[in-house]
């Protein structure tokens, strides 16, 4: 290695700001985290908060342990996901078909914009003593409602991106004789694709909000019916598990998003 390489990544490291570093992000990131449960820990062993209230940190991991030893704790879980990532998927798609029709049709905007509006000022429960009259207590209720909670951050982000674009882009590409679909494809699209991530990742968090509210109403299985059965027998350490868990894979699932978000704007923008 020549001392010039040496200089130049020397240089490279110090024109990096501290906040921007890996290291510093990764330290920052955990150390509210880190704060909270040591605050925790001390609050349940001084007895300032009686344990019946607040278990201790160990108390929450052991109640875990004992979850997954008979398996129970892992099914919880991955029906969480799965219902998670279905209705993402689903209410993703829709809010993308609807977004294309309002942001790209003036009749489409007309048209349907006003009651989308209506419909995304309804809470996420209002919609479940319905989707349990039409849908009962299986999973496509649960899915249904996850799907309306992705639905309105995808549509409402998307739509106005849409209605948003630079007119000058869209009649350059049209003197150039695109029309429809490759229009779209080679000048809209490309325009809109931060908005779409953007969409996505807002849709992400609210599925895992409409998670809860599926679950904690005709559930038999998955976090928010076990933060609903803790409740009910009063198990303060697993409804902080349960609570730790959705944070957990809130986390996780928003991580593997990134990762999506950085590959399509690298190819797209």
């Amino acid at each position: 290695m020549t001392p010039g390489t040496t200089t130049t990544r020397g240089a490279a490291r110090q024109r990096t700001p501290l906040w921007s570093r890996t290291w510093v992000k990764i330290v920052g990131g955990l150390a509210l985290p880190v704060l909270v449960l040591a605050a925790w820990q001390i609050a349940t062993t001084t007895g300032a908060v009686p344990t019946y209230r607040l278990p201790e940190p160990w108390t929450v991991v052991q109640a875990g342990i004992d979850l997954a030893a008979d398996g129970e704790l892992w099914l919880h879980v991955a029906i969480s996901v799965q219902r998670v990532v279905v209705g993402f998927l689903v209410g993703s798609a829709v809010a993308l078909v609807f977004a294309a029709l309002v942001g790209l049709s003036r009749a489409g905007n007309v048209l349907l914009a006003p009651t989308l509006v209506a419909l995304r000022a309804v809470p996420s429960l209002a919609w479940v003593p319905l989707l349990l009259l039409w849908m009962s207590i299986g999973e496509e209720s649960k899915v249904t409602l996850i799907a309306i909670g992705a639905f309105f951050p995808v549509y409402t982000t998307v739509a106005d991106a849409l209605r948003h674009v630079d007119p000058l882009l869209v009649e350059a590409g049209r003197s150039f004789g695109l029309r429809g679909w490759s229009l779209f494809r080679t000048v809209q699209l490309p325009a809109v694709v931060p908005a779409v991530v953007s969409g996505l990742r807002l849709a992400l968090a609210q599925a895992w909000l409409f998670l809860v509210a599926a679950e904690l109403l005709g559930a038999s299985m998955g976090l928010g019916y076990l933060l609903s059965i803790s409740q009910t027998t009063g198990r303060v350490d697993r409804i902080l598990l349960a609570i730790v868990l959705l944070a957990l894979l809130g986390t996780i699932t928003n991580g593997l998003l990134q990762l999506f978000e950085r590959s399509v704007l690298k190819r797209w923008v």
